[in-house]
């Protein structure tokens, strides 16, 4: 079976013992569309949110409830010219995708959070969805070609962006203050972790078959300390999946609210 599936503690062990056939990417993202579009891996490392918009245009895919990277995303929106979440309106914020995991949970926050009206902002893209079907919305431009995220940012061209990892630039201030404490208190309210990239199946997979990969996983995250931001397990990741559901639906990117159950099938 062919697989993508980046370098994580939780993998590690599963990458270095596994007869599966790994896809030489190093930065598993990048190889998403080959996922959603092509149904290249029988295995693979998938965003949640590319997940859940495959799934709504009924892509041959499924989970394994196994997180393998989750984070909490508040530091990641950033802006040189001290904007608070409410300055946003009517203003230009990048992202690489508009359907990009990090970007949503962020637009949730935003919303949710802030009473920040979405539709107020003009969303600014430098890629095409990961899923061709999925259309964006209509306050989304995309940047001219060959422009870089953040230079358009620091040359004001862009009064916020949502960024991959926290950036090294000391002019770039997160956009929610003490973003550390907020993170704690999303946490407290919602119940839930953020998850970024779970394990999905092609269809194909038999039931066996997963569960031989969903035992092999569990001893590969046992073997990295069980961490706490990658929770395996059905009930465990219960919470987690109604809340990513919830904010993608929430945002009008899939038609209605999946249950848990239906992702695994």
């Amino acid at each position: 079976m062919k697989a993508l599936l980046g370098d994580h503690p939780v993998t590690r062990q599963f990458k270095a013992s596994s007869a599966l056939e790994f896809a030489d990417v190093k930065v598993p993202n990048t190889a998403f569309k080959r996922v959603v579009r092509d149904l290249e891996f029988d295995v693979a490392e998938l965003a949640i949110v590319t997940f859940l918009i495959a799934k709504a245009h009924g892509k041959p895919l499924r989970l394994l409830p196994a997180v393998v990277t989750a984070r909490f995303q508040h530091p990641l929106l950033v802006t040189a010219k001290g904007l608070k979440p409410k300055d946003l309106e009517g203003r230009k914020v990048g992202q690489r995708s508009y359907s990009v995991t990090t970007a949503a949970w962020i637009r949730g926050i935003l919303a949710q959070d802030y009473g920040v009206e979405l539709p107020k902002i003009e969303w600014v893209t430098f890629e095409d969805p990961h899923v061709a079907e999925f259309k964006d919305p209509p306050n989304v431009t995309r940047a001219p070609a060959g422009k870089d995220l953040i230079e358009m940012l620091l040359a004001g061209e862009l009064d916020a962006a949502i960024v991959g990892e926290a950036p090294k630039d000391e002019r770039l201030k997160p956009v929610i203050p003490d973003p550390a404490a907020a993170a704690q208190s999303w946490r407290a309210m919602y119940g839930a972790i953020q998850i970024n990239h779970m394990i999905a199946l092609k269809d194909s997979v038999s039931p066996a078959q997963a569960f031989d990969l969903y035992e092999a996983l569990k001893k590969s995250r046992a073997a990295a300390g069980n961490p706490e931001l990658n929770p395996f397990g059905i009930e465990e990741n219960r919470r987690n999946l109604e809340v990513a559901i919830d904010c993608v639906w929430r945002q009008g990117m899939i038609p209605r609210r999946f249950t848990v159950e239906e992702l695994y099938t």
